[in-house]
C-alpha cells in the first residue's frame, strides 16, 4: 500500500496533473502506516517515497548521471521515512489519526524545506495544487497550510475506509455515519476552497519577457555564451519592431530570464554595449539576468536593472544558491564520493537581501518588481521576503536548458503560479529556453511557451498593494503545527501510546464518533 501511494503521487504533479492523487496518495499512505511502529514505518514511509521522488526527480540526472539523482531522491526520501515513523508510532494499535497524521505530514515537509544546506523544497504537495480547490487556501496559510488541509483530507479518506473495512470483517453492521462523518469532513475539505477570493483587479502594466533560447541543451548550454546573449538581443529587438509598427503595445518593463548574460556585463565591455543599446532602443527598462565575477574568487548570480540614460541602477544576488549545483558544500568530503562535484570550479557567493527593482512607467504606475531566481521560487521565505519589502509583482527569471526536455520546467511553473495564488501578485516567469509565462493573482498562467524555442511573452498585469492572509501570518502555520505535534509526542510518551486527536477512531461510545 505504501508503494502504491509513492507511484499514485506522481500523478499530482506536471506534467500528469492530476492534482486528486495527492489526497489519495497520502490517504494510502496514513491507512499503511497506522499499526506499523516507529522502525517499520520508516522503512514503510521511506520506500513509498523512493517511488514517488525517483521518478519525479528524475531531470535531476539527465546530464550528471544517476549518481545525483538516486542521492537527492533518497535524501528527500528520509524525511517520509521520518513521517512514517511517527505516524506508525503514534498509531501503533491500527487506527488511523487524521489530525496526527496531517500535523507529522506539515513538520516533516518543513524540516525537508530546511535542512540540509538550506533543504529543498520542490515537490511540496501544495506545489502540485495549482488547478485545484486545495490550490487556493494557499492564500490564507502558504504552501503548509495545503500541505496540512490535503493530509488531513486524505487520512479521513482513510479512516472512513478503515471503518469500512473493519465492519465487514467483523461482520456486524458498523452504523452508517461511522463512515459518513469522515467523508463528508474530506469533501468539505476537499470544496472550501472554492469559496477563497483570488483578485485579479488593481492598476495595471505592460511586460515584456523574453525566451531567447541557447543552442543546444545540457551542461553546454551556454558554451557559446556571446551566442546565447546575442539571443535574447535580437528577440527584443524583434519584439520592440512589432512595438514600432503599432502591432504591439510598447512594454513598461522587459525582463531577460537567468543566465541571458553570463558575459559579465558589467566588466565584459562588448556585452555591456549591446545591452546599453538595446535598452536604448527600448527606452523602457531591462532586468538581465547575468553572473558577476566577483567577489574575488567567487562568481554571483545576478539580476540587473538597466535604465534608458542611467546604465545599470541596482542589482540582485541570488540569495540561496543551489548545493551541489552552484557551491559545493564540504568539497573535500564529497569528492571522496564523486569527482563530479569538481564540475563547480568556482562557488556562487550567496546575496544578503531581498531584491526588489523599482522602475516608474511612462504613465505615471509604480513597479516593484520582486526578485527570485531559478530555484528559489520553490523558498517561502525568499518570496514572502520580496512580498513584504513593497514588490507589487513578482519576476521569476529561470534557466532550464540542463534539464532539457523533461518535467522539471512544468514542475517549476506551476510553483509560480501557486505562489500568484499564495500573495496576491502577478508573476512574470521567464526562461532562457521556456516553459515561460505571464501569471495573473489567480494562478492562470497566460502565453505558456514551448520548450527549446525563441519566444516572447508580452501584456498587462495588474499591479496590486494588498497582503493574502499568508503573507500577513508568515512561517506561523508551520509553528503552530510543530508546537501541537510535540504536545501530541509529549502525551503520548507520559500516557504509554498514541495520542488521540480530534478526529482520530476511537472504540468509545457511537456518540463520541460522531462529535469527533
Amino acid at each position: 500500500m505504501s508503494l502504491l501511494a509513492g507511484g499514485l503521487l506522481c500523478f499530482a504533479f506536471p506534467t500528469f496533473d492530476v492534482w486528486v492523487a495527492a489526497p489519495l496518495a497520502l490517504g494510502l499512505w496514513a491507512w499503511a502506516w497506522a499499526g506499523a511502529g516507529f522502525g517499520r514505518g520508516f522503512g514503510l514511509g521511506f520506500a513509498g517515497a523512493l517511488v514517488f521522488f525517483v521518478p519525479t526527480l528524475s531531470w535531476s540526472g539527465i546530464y550528471v548521471g544517476a549518481v545525483p539523482w538516486i542521492a537527492l531522491a533518497t535524501l528527500e526520501s528520509l524525511f517520509v521515512g521520518l513521517a512514517g515513523a511517527l505516524v506508525g508510532w503514534l498509531g501503533r494499535d491500527g487506527r488511523v489519526r487524521p489530525l496526527s497524521f496531517a500535523l507529522v505530514w506539515v513538520v516533516t515537509e518543513g524540516f525537508r524545506a530546511r535542512a540540509p544546506y538550506g533543504g529543498f523544497p520542490w515537490l511540496k504537495i501544495a506545489f502540485g495544487q495549482a488547478d485545484s480547490p486545495f490550490g487556493r487556501l494557499v492564500a490564507l496559510g502558504g504552501a503548509p497550510f495545503v500541505g496540512f488541509v490535503i493530509a488531513l483530507a486524505g487520512a479521513l479518506l482513510a479512516l472512513a475506509a478503515q471503518r469500512a473495512l473493519a465492519s465487514r470483517s467483523h461482520r456486524s453492521r458498523m452504523p452508517s455515519r461511522r463512515v459518513l462523518v469522515p467523508v463528508t469532513g474530506a469533501l468539505v475539505l476537499g470544496l472550501v476552497g472554492l469559496v477563497v477570493p483570488l483578485p485579479t483587479d488593481g492598476p495595471t502594466a505592460q511586460f515584456l519577457g523574453v525566451q531567447g533560447n541557447v543552442a543546444r541543451p545540457g551542461l553546454e548550454f551556454n558554451a557559446e555564451r556571446r551566442a546565447v546573449l546575442d539571443n535574447h538581443v535580437a528577440a527584443t529587438l524583434k519584439a520592440q519592431r512589432d512595438v514600432t509598427a503599432g502591432r504591439a503595445p510598447a512594454p513598461d518593463l522587459v525582463v531577460w530570464p537567468e543566465n541571458a548574460s553570463d558575459i559579465d556585463p558589467l566588466r565584459n565591455a562588448d556585452a555591456k554595449q549591446l545591452i546599453l543599446d538595446t535598452v536604448a532602443t527600448l527606452q523602457r527598462p531591462l532586468i538581465v539576468g547575468g553572473l558577476l565575477e566577483e567577489p574575488v574568487g567567487f562568481v554571483s548570480n545576478v539580476a540587473l536593472l538597466f535604465q534608458p540614460g542611467q546604465g545599470n541602477t541596482d542589482r540582485y544576488v541570488k540569495r540561496h544558491p543551489v548545493p551541489f549545483a552552484e557551491y559545493i558544500p564540504n568539497r573535500s568530503f564529497w569528492r571522496n564520493f564523486s569527482k563530479e562535484v569538481d564540475l563547480v570550479r568556482r562557488d556562487f557567493a550567496p546575496g544578503d537581501a531581498p531584491g526588489v527593482f523599482r522602475v516608474t512607467t511612462p504613465g505615471g504606475q509604480s513597479i516593484r518588481a520582486g526578485l527570485a531566481i531559478c530555484f528559489e521560487v520553490a523558498y517561502d521565505d525568499i518570496m514572502r521576503d520580496a512580498v513584504q519589502t513593497g514588490a507589487n509583482v513578482l519576476v521569476v527569471q529561470t534557466n532550464n536548458a540542463t534539464f532539457g526536455f523533461t518535467a522539471e520546467s512544468p514542475q517549476q511553473l506551476a510553483i509560480s503560479r501557486l505562489r500568484a495564488m499564495e500573495f496576491g501578485r502577478s508573476v512574470v516567469h521567464v526562461s532562457t529556453v521556456g516553459q515561460s509565462a505571464l501569471i495573473t493573482p489567480d494562478g492562470t498562467a497566460h502565453q505558456v511557451t514551448s520548450l527549446f524555442t525563441q519566444a516572447v511573452v508580452r501584456g498587462a498585469l495588474p499591479l496590486r498593494d494588498a497582503t493574502t492572509l499568508a503573507t500577513r501570518v508568515g512561517e506561523a502555520p508551520e509553528w503552530v503545527a510543530a508546537a501541537a505535534l510535540l504536545v501530541v509526542l509529549v502525551l503520548g510518551i507520559r500516557r504509554g501510546r498514541p495520542q488521540q486527536g480530534p478526529v482520530a477512531d476511537t472504540t468509545k461510545e457511537e456518540d463520541d464518533d460522531d462529535a469527533a
